[in-house]
């Protein structure tokens, strides 16, 4: 099946990534390739583009679209939470940028098999990395009720995250809970009526959730953001397209936390060396699609997208540890 998905913030993400010919990228999230063929496209017979994918299906769809440039790729089958890792292992210390472009795609979303979407009926399933265990139905059917009102409110903000856990436990002690309208049904038997017309689905939240928590989604954003920030080079690049609020909380706290100095005792003359912020922000006010881009793709509009410029070595120092959290 064809992994056919509209890029968002195409030119914007690729033009702050300030590409150099010669040049060794990483595409965190290939995808269907929309941002790595208009940054392979940059690259002279030097220069690298390192395309990862935990997505077997988007993977093999990439490397048929950018087969005319194929020396100047290397694709990884791996979640990102590896990107120090493979890099390593095949002895590249330093990049001149990265690019993370985070959430669902569209075919993830549209393929009703792959039980992200309660849009349609199918089996509870969720899962990126298709080889992986852990799916949606696993966590639906035994995770206890405290881990699951855990990843309703923090994952998805869902206001009656206890509501819908107790229902979860009830019917799932009667016989496990299947399909993702199956759970839909418990999801609005949960949540109080004048609640339900508002604001959407009203499975949506819990849906979130359950995909974040499948596919540990924040905590291997918040590891392969900090991997980016020791392996990218000194005036190397940083660019994040995030679609919801936890995700853009963790990049905007985190870049943040990387444009400033080190504390320092007061009435210092000069900024001690390794004092220095590692990184200066590109984009003070995030970027976000224009008008025409929201109407040609709908999902467009939630998106996000922020830079950061490396200045300094990086230092331990600077891990953001809050994450998404409040």
């Amino acid at each position: 099946m064809m992994f056919e998905h509209e890029t968002v913030l195409q030119k914007e993400a690729v033009n702050g990534l300030n590409i150099k010919p010669d040049g060794i990228y990483v595409d965190c999230t290939v995808g269907g390739g929309g941002h790595s063929i208009n940054i392979v496209k940059q690259l002279d017979e030097n220069g690298l583009l390192i395309a990862f994918d935990q997505d077997q299906n988007a993977l093999e769809t990439s490397r048929k679209r950018l087969k005319a440039y194929e020396k100047n790729i290397l694709f990884i089958h791996k979640n990102f939470r590896y990107l120090e890792r493979e890099l390593h292992e095949r002895h590249i210390s330093s990049v001149d940028g990265v690019l993370f472009d985070l959430g669902v795609s569209s075919p993830q979303f549209d393929q009703a098999e792959r039980g992200f979407s309660y849009r349609f009926d199918a089996k509870l399933d969720m899962r990126m990395n298709q080889e992986q265990e852990l799916s949606a139905y696993d966590i639906v059917n035994t995770w206890p009720y405290e881990k699951l009102v855990h990843i309703f409110y923090d994952y998805g903000e869902e206001r009656f995250s206890k509501q819908v856990a107790r229902e979860i436990e009830r019917r799932r002690s009667i016989k496990p809970i299947e399909t993702t309208f199956q759970l839909v049904e418990i999801i609005k038997e949960a949540i109080p009526a004048p609640a339900r017309r508002k604001g959407g689905h009203p499975a949506k939240r819990i849906f979130q959730a359950l995909r974040i928590a499948v596919n540990d989604e924040l905590k291997a954003f918040r590891d392969a953001l900090h991997q980016a920030a020791r392996i990218v080079g000194i005036k190397g690049r940083i660019a994040v397209i995030t679609f919801h609020s936890l995700e853009d909380r963790l990049c905007k706290q985190a870049f943040r936390k990387w444009s400033r100095p080190k504390e320092t005792p007061r009435h210092l003359p000069v900024l001690p060396e390794g004092f220095e912020a590692p990184f200066r922000l590109i984009t003070r006010k995030p970027i976000t699609p224009t008008e025409d881009e929201v109407k040609r793709n709908k999902r467009a509009r939630s998106a996000i997208l922020r830079i950061v410029e490396k200045k300094h070595p990086w230092s331990d120092d600077f891990i953001y540890e809050e994450g998404w959290r409040k």
